[in-house]
């Protein structure tokens, strides 16, 4: 620590904020450094106890205003730290700390402010908590929330017990749970910050309102509705309300996700006993959180997404000024809509002006979501609709630097389509795919310039599905694979990069699965029992369910094209295939889109719960159903996407096993707490996933052989990652 000079008017600096005096208001500004980002660890926390205890014992500081040099307030925990720890007990002493500071700060007898921009999320929330007043500015990135059940963990910083107090538990419980953000003007409207108001006025706001605070009584009113009020006010409404809580927590996680359940552990044990109960609940609970496994996994995932915020070939990016879109269906008009949203001028192209026009209407009604939710103006929204021209022809193509088209799954309309591009655009520009299934090289094939071809397999609904899968070929130049994996980083994405092949490598991990769930009812299974094992596993929806969902006509294509012949050059012991898709096909079946699938349907298109179209049946023997042991089941889903990732591995589709986990999980929802294929075959252990295979194949034949990848593995007592 050092004393600034009076020149700067600084009464406390260290390297997580400098503190200013003005006009009797102590402005800490947040900067850590050599971070891009504010975060709370161990360092910071030990450097702000001292610096709030020097400014509250400073006679010329009335008030305090704690604001953000950097885009953001304070963006979360240290969670590098977090994950550094090895034993219980390790993270005890630090959260004590962190609740002793906090404490400090809630009891100040000076008030202080909170000025928020940005994101305060996580231990940035629970900061501004602990804060008398927050004021938050209306910028689209302003988010509040509490996501750290995320990461496997729990609000560590007294948010279990601040947060409830506020708000109420009803809505505190939804926030932590859920993980949950917030824009501002929702925040304002549940209680969480007191006042919003514009950017440029966010300093002077938060020091008049220090200043006017500043002497007086500090009472704080609750904003709990009445009915709110009535339930959490009785000790039966509270019983009612947890019940409910860890009913719904437990058919959401099927038990997967601690970190859930004792949240409201904390939140129950703060109500019953009072809030110093609740922190030393919280306190112990976090503790033990840093170091259960599926803590660790959750962490790993979030590593990962961030290492994949940064491109590392950025050295070989070209630029994209303008990108075309061939196709204006939910796909394509989706590429487009992320485009827009991140400043890419899209040309859309059809071949129908009502495809166009639907397309565009679609990507309107989703940004006027986010304006009647007061994350997005009118003139941003006009803004971004401007990035997109829609056209019938191929006008303006000379001056489009990629193109990405997402037409119908036909390898000859597809080929067609490439000798069309080739002729009205430059000869520098990039020809991507939305395939997600045939062989990049087959389209390449038909191309004059197949260095410039290369897939970009986007996942359905564009705006929400995280993952990118980008494919290339032997032929790909390493200039296109860079600024394709640019464009999917400019777009919001995490993205994969992976050999052609067929079914690249979320395809054709998710083709045996489905197939192992289809063999399943061929020999005399369940509906609802598969899929419901499924998401016992951890999935976010069965694998039946899926098929409805992807549409059952899609998954016959997918069945009956290269990858199956793949499959079916393994030999009729290593890979036994179903042939209901094609049947199911044939009979009229897609799935919801024309409400004639696996699961009955309203008028709407809407699932009807736990309702099976039992003449499905007569396609896998009869409606004569047995029920299965759910662990079998289980065990046969799993196996059968795991190992598949693994063979990608071996084959070298994937290159390393990060992007199998990523995109397993980011891509078809793989279950999270595991971490992955290879975190799960790490956990698991290589020679006992080995064992648990082999006995498979001898009950249910060859294709659960396992992979010669995981036996040389296990044989050398190896890892597929080393941490």
């Amino acid at each position: 620590m050092s004393v600034a000079t009076a020149a700067i008017n600084y009464i406390y600096t260290n390297t997580f904020a400098k503190v200013e005096l003005s006009d009797g208001v102590a402005i800490v500004w947040m900067d850590l450094e050599g971070e891009k980002i504010n975060k709370v660890g161990p360092a910071t926390i030990a450097i702000m106890e001292p610096m709030m205890e020097n400014i509250q014992q400073n006679p010329e500081v009335k008030a305090v205003v704690l604001m953000s040099k950097k885009k953001d307030f304070v963006a979360g925990a240290d969670v590098e730290a977090i994950y550094a720890m090895k034993n219980a007990g390790e993270w005890e002493p630090i959260a004590r700390q962190a609740h002793r500071l906090l404490n400090l700060m809630e009891s100040s007898p000076k008030p202080i402010v909170a000025a928020i921009n940005g994101a305060a999320l996580g231990a940035g929330l629970e900061l501004a908590l602990a804060c008398h007043y927050r004021i938050a500015t209306d910028e689209k990135h302003t988010l509040v929330g509490l996501p750290e059940v995320q990461l496997g963990l729990l609000p560590g910083g007294g948010g279990t017990q601040r947060l409830p107090e506020l708000v109420g538990v009803r809505v505190a419980l939804d926030m932590m749970l859920t993980g949950k953000k917030v824009f501002a003007r929702k925040a304002k409207k549940l209680g969480i910050v007191d006042r919003v108001v514009n950017p440029h006025a966010l300093l002077r706001a938060a020091k008049n309102q220090a200043l006017s605070m500043a002497g007086k009584k500090i009472v704080r009113k609750n904003k709990l509705q009445v009915s709110d009020k009535l339930l959490e006010g009785t000790p039966v409404g509270r019983s009612i309300m947890f019940s409910k809580a860890r009913e719904t927590v437990t058919a959401k996680t099927q038990g997967n996700y601690p970190a859930a359940f004792k949240i409201i552990d904390c939140v129950e044990i703060g109500l019953k006993h009072g809030r110093k109960a609740g922190f030393e609940a919280e306190i112990r609970h976090f503790d033990e959180l840093t170091v259960h496994p599926v803590s660790k996994q959750l962490m790993g995932i979030f590593f990962n997404m961030t290492a994949k915020k940064k491109n590392p070939m950025q050295e070989l990016v070209r630029p994209i000024s303008k990108t075309a879109m061939l196709g204006a269906g939910f796909m394509g008009a989706g590429i487009a809509e992320v485009n827009a949203k991140n400043d890419i001028h899209t040309i859309l192209k059809d071949i129908k002006t009502e495809t166009i026009s639907s397309a565009k209407r679609t990507v309107w009604d989703n940004l006027s979501k986010r304006v009647k939710k007061k994350a997005m103006g009118f003139a941003e929204r006009e803004q971004i609709m401007n990035y997109i021209t829609g056209q019938l022809d191929y006008r303006n193509f000379d001056k489009v630097d990629m193109v990405i088209e997402a037409v119908f799954e036909d390898l000859d309309l597809k080929k067609r389509i490439i000798k069309e591009v080739e002729a009205v655009t430059h000869d520098k520009c990039i020809f991507a795919s939305n395939t997600s299934a045939l062989p990049i090289k087959a389209i390449a094939d038909a191309a004059s310039r197949p260095e410039l071809v290369i897939g970009m397999h986007y996942f359905s609904p564009v705006p929400k599905m995280p993952l990118l899968e980008i494919i290339v070929t032997d032929q790909t130049a390493d200039w296109v694979t860079a600024t394709a994996l640019d464009i999917g980083i400019r777009q919001g994405k995490t993205c994969i990069v992976v050999k052609d092949g067929p079914g690249f490598y979320t395809t054709r991990i998710l083709a045996p699965l489905m197939n192992e769930a289809l063999l399943l009812l061929e020999e005399g299974g369940d509906i609802l029992q598969i899929d419901k094992a499924a998401q016992q596993l951890g999935f976010p929806v069965g694998p039946v369910t899926l098929m409805d969902e992807v549409g059952i006509d899609v998954a016959a294509h997918i069945m009956t094209g290269d990858l199956t012949a793949f499959f079916k050059e393994r030999g009729a012991e290593k890979f036994k295939m179903s042939s209901a898709p094609l049947s199911l096909k044939n009979a009229g079946y897609q799935g919801r889109k024309n409400k004639v699938g696996f699961y009955l349907y309203d008028e709407k298109g809407k699932k009807k719960k736990g309702k099976v179209n039992e003449e499905v049946y007569r396609f896998f023997g009869g409606q004569e159903r047995s029920q299965f042991k759910n662990k079998d089941i289980r065990n046969r889903l799993m196996m059968m996407i795991t190992n598949e990732a693994a063979r990608c591995l071996e084959e070298g589709i994937l290159s390393n096993p990060t992007d199998g986990d990523v995109g397993a999980i980011f891509g078809l929802g793989y279950p999270p707490f595991t971490g992955g294929p290879f975190r799960h075959i790490d956990s698991v252990g290589a020679d006992a996933i080995v064992s648990k295979m082999n006995k498979l194949a001898e009950t249910y034949g060859g294709r659960f052989e396992p992979a010669q990848i995981i036996i040389d593995y296990a044989n050398a007592g190896k890892k597929f990652h080393d941490s």
